[in-house]
């Protein structure tokens, strides 16, 4: 999987590392550059770019925790438990601790296994 198919498609499974290094680890430097410009310039105009950062974060960060949680055999709705107060703590563990399904589930592959 590329970085580009990490960050942008909604489909398949992600392993825990490619969920780290072709999602997150990317991901990092433009979470840092938002922290900045909302916090450390914090002027209207710096927030403004920093939302708007945050708006186009989205979609990449859903495609992330969606393959990553599909890797854990849940459907996307699974992520609505983010919604809970202190429940969605769970969801956190799924995505960045737990290992995915072994072998093939009804989202694909197990990106584990090697296919030849």
């Amino acid at each position: 999987m590329t970085v580009g198919e990490a960050l942008f498609s909604f489909k398949g499974r992600m392993s825990r590392s490619d969920y780290w290094l072709k999602g997150c680890l990317p991901m990092l430097p433009v979470g840092i550059l938002n922290n900045v410009l909302m916090y450390g310039v914090a002027t209207d105009g710096a927030r403004a770019i920093a939302m708007v950062i945050g708006l186009i974060c989205l979609w990449p960060g859903f495609a992330l925790a969606l393959k990553r949680i599909h890797d854990r055999n849940h459907s996307g709705w699974f992520l609505l438990i983010f919604l809970i107060p202190f429940a969605g703590i769970w969801v956190l563990v799924e995505l960045w601790f737990l290992r995915g399904t072994v072998g093939p589930n009804r989202f694909g592959n197990d990106p584990l296994q090697v296919t030849n």
